[in-house]
């Protein structure tokens, strides 16, 4: 691991007073944001290949001879693996630290995509979904790094920015794996050449992680050499303070588990995420039933919808700032969830090309907002709750919803077709729509900041931006 120089930080030191009066050296270092940098990186690259295959569904079904069925589970193992895997590779990062989840997160994507490699030929589906399965649960242990990097090298004002900037690499990632597929891998009757395609994608994949996998080796410490603020100095000072608690852990699912209103809002939440990765999964199969040769379209319409979603996240965490109406601004983003389902229905059912453009950026726009604005109110029901137990009790709801509805939906798109399989996840929504007026107005995060002003300096308010794809 390369030394830290006197030069690599930005942030001369400040000796301040913790709570014992003991002078504490703060530092900022410039390789903070190359740590970041890295970390967006690869957490793209894992997440490009969640839709890789799922964008070019009819391709990889003439290629390997296999239903639309098998393709999808190249997407739903993303969300069967999380589950099962939260509490391990919890226990691996509470335990060892952001280095090794690090290197779990990347060296495991790496693995998983050379593997893919060695799938190009006509029989070795198994082999794509071996790489897949691998990458998947590299996947799980990315989307847990995001917070662990802003509170380990950043200073208490920046940790809004990196948690932000660590979730744009996914879903730049997500956007890409709509838009490239279909260009690198285009329509033919010729099985040679689209296996020389999927070849080439798959090489450019593993080419893409070996430079990244290098400097996770070399320039990824576990810690800066000082803390960049109070609290990581508390942490450090404390012997055996980062050590995984089992009984702790548990109590605390518990406690979030008997939180009435918490377990209403968990249901709410798992159906609306649920029902976004169900629409991502099947929304080249949905195009290319209504517009023939339609496969550019279909992976431009996912980007959209992935790109004014990261647009939603910013503007409805501004209002949720501005105003604190946290149930009433979930509530509102959920019902126009529905409805922006159901004018992706008709769009698609009247086969206006440019209708569906506009319907796929609706849908972004609210499915994708609603994840930080879910979790804010969460935030909000559970507090003084972990925000990182919270969230991993959020997205383990959304995974298993996740797979069940992305199952459904495989077989209602062979059974009835797009538009029937489009209805039922907006009857979906509207439950959860429904569900959601029923969750309790309880704002103890901000009733605490109200008795207590110094309470919200010290919180990690502002990590609305941590999330699966």
């Amino acid at each position: 691991m390369a030394e830290i120089k006197v030069g690599d930080y930005d942030q001369p030191d400040s000796n301040l007073l913790n709570k014992n009066d003991q002078k504490v050296n703060l530092k900022v270092y410039k390789r903070r944001w190359m740590i970041l940098l890295i970390f967006m990186y690869y957490a793209g690259v894992c997440s490009f290949q969640w839709i890789e295959y799922s964008s070019i569904t009819h391709l990889v079904v003439e290629y390997y001879e296999v239903s639309t069925l098998a393709v999808d589970w190249t997407s739903i193992v993303y969300l069967a693996l999380y589950p099962p895997l939260v509490i391990p590779l919890s226990y691996v990062i509470n335990k060892w630290g952001v280095r090794m989840a690090a290197l779990i997160g990347c060296i495991g994507t790496l693995v998983g995509t050379t593997v893919k490699v060695f799938s190009i030929r006509r029989d070795l589906f198994s082999v794509v979904l071996l790489g897949q399965i691998i990458v998947a649960g590299s996947q799980t242990v990315i989307i847990c790094i995001p917070p662990k990097i802003a509170s380990t090298w950043f200073k208490p004002s920046e940790l809004s920015t990196a948690c932000s900037l660590g979730t744009l690499g996914t879903q730049l990632g997500i956007a890409l794996g709509f838009m490239l597929p279909p260009i690198i891998v285009p329509n033919s009757d010729d099985p040679k050449v689209i296996g020389q395609r999927l070849q080439f994608l798959c090489w450019m994949l593993t080419i893409a992680m070996i430079p990244v996998s290098i400097a996770v080796l070399w320039c990824f410490p576990e810690q800066p050499p000082k803390p960049p603020s109070l609290a990581q100095a508390a942490l450090r000072s404390r012997n055996g303070s980062q050590q995984f608690r089992s009984r702790d852990f548990f109590g605390s699912i518990r406690m979030l588990l008997i939180n009435k209103g918490f377990v209403v809002h968990m249901i709410a939440y798992g159906i609306n995420i649920a029902a976004f990765s169900a629409i991502g999964t099947f929304l080249s199969q949905f195009v290319l039933q209504y517009f023939e040769d339609a496969n550019e379209d279909a992976g431009r319409m996912g980007s959209v919808m992935v790109i004014t979603g990261m647009v939603g996240m910013i503007m409805f965490g501004v209002l949720l700032d501005k105003t604190h109406w946290y149930k009433e601004v979930t509530l509102f983003v959920y019902l126009f969830s529905t409805i922006s389902v159901v004018c992706l229905m008709y769009a698609l059912h009247w086969r206006s090309k440019i209708l569906t453009y506009i319907s796929c950026a609706i849908v972004g726009m609210f499915t994708n907002a609603y994840m930080p604005v879910g979790f804010e109110l969460a935030i909000e029901l559970t507090f003084p709750s972990d925000e990182s137990l919270t969230t991993s009790i959020l997205l383990t709801m959304t995974q298993v919803f996740g797979a069940l509805f992305t199952v459904g939906v495989g077989y209602l798109n062979i059974w009835t077709g797009c538009f029937w399989s489009l209805a039922s996840q907006a009857v979906l929504l509207f439950i959860g729509t429904c569900i959601t007026a029923f969750i309790p107005n309880s704002l103890r995060r901000q009733e605490a900041f109200r008795r207590d002003p110094n309470m919200k300096k010290n919180s990690m308010h502002g990590s609305r931006l941590i999330f699966i794809e």
